[in-house]
């Protein structure tokens, strides 16, 4: 990969994946909300010629004049759709209905915001890839959660349409879907996460998925049997256990 455009780039995934591929000599471009963030980090990045842009993904014309301004140094040879919101929601608060337009706005219409202006010239050249974010937490419904789930459910969705409609092209599309990660994300969690892993260390695994081009992955590997194994509870199960889980924070709300 020698040019590589990162959305959700001011930390966790994003941050990790964007300091992997310059420490490889790519040329990287860090798309994110917060500047000082973004800032921190590109200053820690080895190399040369990485890129920065402060926006929000929601901002459909932001990106794209984001991403023209990229493509206008050189080809980009992967797209990385890492910005993402990870709050609880329970539909009975009426205030919470904006938090669920905005997960949905951010994890999915934000990852198709990222994709589309890349696609024609990755089709021109026969190459390149654009890389989904999903999560385990989208193979079932989480209560407390149902923002969330939807979102990564329809990312898997959308990224699997995507790859069928350009597997002519020789463009690859490739969805990642992390179990639990050491980020902020994850940080106001109030329940055990099994397989925790860092960042770095998820940051190393991904760059290999998307290297080999797969259609889907879960990291850590131990997350996807745990995710095969939710698809096949029946629901009756699996809606006793899941009642008893403790929920995701919803916006505003600390630690239980």
């Amino acid at each position: 990969m020698n040019r590589v455009f990162i959305t959700g780039a001011s930390s966790g995934i994003g941050a990790a994946l964007a300091s992997f591929y310059a420490r490889q000599g790519a040329q990287v471009a860090l798309a994110g909300r917060r500047e000082a963030a973004l800032r921190q980090v590109r200053d820690a990045l080895p190399g040369e010629g990485h890129r920065l842009y402060v926006l929000d993904v929601r901002d459909r014309p932001a990106l794209h004049a984001a991403a023209a301004d990229f493509q206008a140094q050189g080809p980009v040879d992967a797209v990385i759709a890492s910005a993402g919101i990870s709050v609880g929601t329970l539909t009975e608060q009426l205030d919470d209905f904006a938090v669920f337009q905005a997960v949905m706005a951010t994890n999915v219409g934000g990852t198709v915001a990222a994709f589309e202006p890349f696609i024609a010239a990755m089709k021109q050249r026969g190459r390149g890839c654009l890389v989904g974010i999903g999560s385990v937490a989208g193979v079932r419904g989480l209560p407390g959660a149902g923002a969330y789930s939807a979102s990564k459910a329809a990312v898997r969705n959308y990224c699997e349409s995507l790859r069928v409609e350009l597997r002519a092209s020789g463009v690859k599309v490739v969805t990642l879907a992390p179990g639990f990660v050491d980020t902020p994300m994850t940080a106001g969690n109030p329940y055990r996460m099994p397989f925790l892993m860092p960042a770095d260390e998820f940051a190393r695994r991904a760059a290999r998925a998307i290297g080999q081009g797969v259609s889907y992955r879960v990291i850590p590997w131990q997350m996807g049997c745990v995710g095969r194994l939710l698809r096949l509870v029946p629901d009756g199960l699996y809606d006793r256990v899941a009642e008893r889980r403790k929920r995701k924070p919803r916006l505003g709300q600390g630690r239980d």
